[in-house]
């Protein structure tokens, strides 16, 4: 995948947050990109223009962490409020708030399929939600560090 834009146009180049961004990622198909910054926003970005398509407003606090859902249709982000949030890609509409963890969400990831979403927090827990119904399926507690990072295997397992 080549992470430069059209005449070379870097993430560097492109109209910055007010503050540090946290995390970028790529949509699966690979035609946009996703930051999320200290500023509480997340943008998105025409990856073959650079050009912002939209920003997204609502959390309380910075936004550390976003993800796509593999359809493309629906963007997650996690934050130093304890919030997760699933976003309409297209209309940049907040669809649901997962408000369950008691510290910053530092790591989500959705499952091949799309049907779970999983969020790791400074709260020592992973929490799998269902992604439909934005109920918290389960919540691992056994972990003794933060969750920094958390994925799903290929075939979901």
């Amino acid at each position: 995948m080549q992470f430069c834009f059209v005449e070379q146009l870097t993430l560097a180049d492109m109209p910055a947050h007010f503050y540090d961004r946290l995390k970028v990622t790529f949509s699966n198909d690979g035609r946009l990109l996703a930051s999320s910054s200290e500023d509480r926003t997340i943008r998105l970005w025409d990856v073959s223009t650079g050009r912002r398509l939209n920003t997204l407003e609502g959390h309380t606090h910075w936004v550390g962490t976003v993800a796509f859902h593999p359809n493309g249709q629906i963007l997650a982000s996690g934050g130093a409020d304890g919030n997760v949030k699933l976003w309409d890609v297209q209309t940049g509409q907040c669809l649901q708030t997962l408000a369950d963890h008691e510290e910053i969400v530092w790591s989500i990831a959705f499952s091949p399929d799309g049907k779970t979403l999983a969020s790791g927090s400074k709260d020592l827990s992973v929490k799998l939600w269902d992604v439909a119904t934005g109920k918290c399926l389960q919540t691992l507690k056994e972990h003794t560090k933060q969750i920094y990072a958390i994925a799903f295997s290929p075939d979901g397992q």
